[in-house]
């Protein structure tokens, strides 16, 4: 397994930029590229797109989008983490952070960033994860501290025990995909979908597959 080295004296920090929308993707580049010791050394669309140019480009850290066009932003930072566990990989995502956050510091991120303050911040929040800090937002950070220190009166959605690949599934039936275009953009089998269908209308004590698809529709609808 190759571990990313430390850059000598004077080379420039290598950034991998992952993200669906090549005008975000550009955007992110322009702003790194202003930085004299950072440079980005690739950009993907998409989760197997990313591996290749982990393998190709050896980064010393990777922005990753949470929706991609083919895989999902989670569970790529879990396969990153799985084959190269010294790169630093910072989420930038425009859906909830008190929702995803904590996702992506578990599934292996030093970091989350809603786009919003992207422009802002984001360069930032690059120097921090680098330096092996974790980047939350205050009010993430606030929440976070408080539940691991116990604090039993934060409010938990319903939609906080779904598993990562169930929130997957969830957010794929809100955006109107149906259980077999699901298991074919997932690689996954139909049984296996239906499965996770089953374990979300539980979860959420939903009776039906369309109580299903409208509380998923008005989830994604909400994030948007």
């Amino acid at each position: 397994m190759a571990m990313t080295k430390a850059r000598a004296i004077g080379q420039k920090t290598r950034v991998l930029v992952v993200d669906d929308h090549p005008i975000v993707r550009r955007g992110l580049a322009g702003l790194i590229a202003h930085e004299p010791d950072l440079e980005v050394c690739g950009e993907a669309e998409d989760a197997p797109a990313a591996m290749r140019l982990v393998n190709d480009c050896h980064p010393d850290v990777v922005i990753i989008d949470i929706s991609l066009k083919s895989g999902n932003g989670i569970e790529l930072v879990k396969q990153i983490k799985a084959h190269d566990p010294g790169i630093k990989m910072l989420v930038s995502s425009m859906y909830d952070e008190s929702l995803y956050a904590e996702r992506a510091l578990r599934a292996g991120a030093m970091g989350y960033i809603n786009k919003e303050e992207a422009t802002d911040h984001i360069i930032n929040a690059v120097r921090q994860v680098l330096r092996g800090q974790i980047y939350l937002s205050r009010r993430m950070t606030d929440r976070v501290l408080q539940r691991a220190a116990g604090g039993n009166w934060l409010e938990h959605s319903d939609i906080d025990g779904l598993s990562d690949r169930e929130l997957e599934v969830f957010q794929m039936i809100g955006q109107g995909l149906s259980t077999r275009q699901i298991a074919a953009k997932l690689h996954l089998s139909v049984k296996t979908i239906e499965t996770h269908r089953d374990n979300i209308k539980s979860k959420l004590n939903l009776k039906s597959g369309t109580e299903l698809t409208h509380r998923a529709v008005e989830w994604v609808l909400q994030q948007s």
